[in-house]
Formats: C-alpha cells, sequence, structure tokens
C-alpha cells in the first residue's frame, strides 16, 4: 500500500472515528491518525499508522504513572490485554483473527501498546474497528476512565 492509498484510508477511518464520539479528538498528521482518549486521567492518544508496510493501532502516552496503572490493573486482574482486546475487537465486528500486543518505551519517549494488523485487515473498515476495538478495551483499564468524582 503507498502513501497515497494509506492517506485515503486513514480520512474514512478518522469519520469513523468521529461519528463513534469515544474519542476527544481526531486529526489525521503526515500519514498518521490520531484519536485522543476522552476520558484518561493522563494525555494518551490512539494512533493508526502505517510502518514497514504494515498498518499499526496503538495507544501512546508519556505518562509513566498512566502506563503502569494499565500494566497494574492487568496484573492485579490477572487479565491478558490480548485476551481483552480480542473480546473487544470481535465486539466490533473484526474477524481478523487474536492481534499480538507488543508493549515498550519507544525513542520518541511515549509508553506504547500497538499491535501490527494482519495483511487482510488492510481495508478502512477493518482499520475503523481495530481502532474502536482497541479503544474499548484500553479504556476500561487502569486510568482510562473516569474515576468515581469525576
Amino acid at each position: 500500500m503507498d502513501a497515497a492509498q494509506f492517506g485515503q484510508i486513514l480520512s474514512t477511518v478518522a469519520d469513523t472515528a468521529r461519528a463513534a464520539s469515544v474519542f476527544k479528538s481526531v486529526d489525521t498528521h503526515e500519514g498518521r491518525l490520531s484519536c485522543e482518549a476522552k476520558d484518561s486521567a493522563e494525555p494518551a492518544f490512539y494512533r493508526v499508522e502505517l510502518e514497514d508496510d504494515k498498518v499499526w493501532i496503538s495507544l501512546v502516552t508519556k505518562d509513566r504513572w498512566l502506563s503502569e496503572s494499565i500494566e497494574a490493573t492487568l496484573m492485579h486482574t490477572g487479565d491478558k490485554i490480548e485476551e481483552l482486546l480480542d473480546e473487544e475487537l470481535v465486539d466490533q465486528g473484526f474477524d481478523h483473527g487474536p492481534l499480538a500486543v507488543q508493549h515498550f518505551r519507544s525513542d520518541d519517549m511515549f509508553f506504547t501498546f500497538r499491535s501490527p494488523l494482519p495483511s487482510g485487515a488492510n481495508d478502512a473498515q477493518a482499520i475503523a474497528q481495530a481502532l474502536l476495538g482497541y479503544e474499548a478495551c484500553f479504556g476500561q483499564i487502569g486510568d482510562m476512565s473516569p474515576g468515581e468524582d469525576d
């Protein structure tokens, strides 16, 4: 997929993300879709980007505490992030199998959770389903959702 094709797909995915009303903001810039988490305790962004000919869905934050709150929730509950994500992907209609989730700190200092989409999931509908599945999954973990006082 070339950059122009991916740009057209991102535009469609951005429209779907806006219509879902689950993000604080939705922007495309330099070949990347970035959707700000609506209820996160600290700034966090869901992203869609093309890297090494693969489409990646990610959640990124510069806040170590927020990343650790997600990890702590998973550790406390004993849930596996891939299983939680798969449940949300199925609910979104994503039928391209479970996604592996990588977790690391990127070179640009973002704490990152990300998944590559399989080659058969490179159309706007599948990408939007994966993005919304990521939001539904991570939006419930750690301090990504409003507390009782919010």
